[in-house]
């Protein structure tokens, strides 16, 4: 019991100590490595929100989610990134917090259908 306590601890202060290193970043690399961390967490979630919603759908509601995320990365693609000549300009921030919107939305449908029926319109 012991050991697992002070496993438990160890690792504890080890996500504290990381979570203090994105509180106050001190470079600006460090900075992205923590907003693409973020990002990535955001993106984890909106696909696995887009998988349960799928799962839930007939196959004109699939067809219908498919468009609307596809519109969806057209939409974020266009506020959130742009390009000048070779170089390639994405704004983390703005990837990050259209994604947990987009996420959020893609949850609301799987509480939908769940709840009251899936309402393709809503897609």
């Amino acid at each position: 019991m012991k050991r697992f306590v002070l496993a438990f601890l160890m690792c504890a202060a080890g996500v504290a100590q990381a979570n203090s290193t994105c509180d106050k970043p001190k470079k600006d690399f460090d900075g992205l490595y923590c907003l693409n961390k973020v990002y990535q967490e955001a993106d984890n979630e909106l696909n696995a929100n887009y998988g349960k919603l799928a799962g839930k759908l007939d196959a004109d509601g699939k067809k219908r989610l498919k468009a609307g995320q596809l519109r969806w990365i057209e939409e974020r693609n266009d506020s959130c990134s742009k390009r000048e000549g070779d170089a390639f300009y994405v704004n983390l921030e703005c990837a990050t917090s259209t994604t947990i919107r987009r996420a959020q939305f893609l949850q609301d449908r799987v509480r939908e259908c769940t709840s009251a029926g899936c309402q393709n319109s809503k897609l």
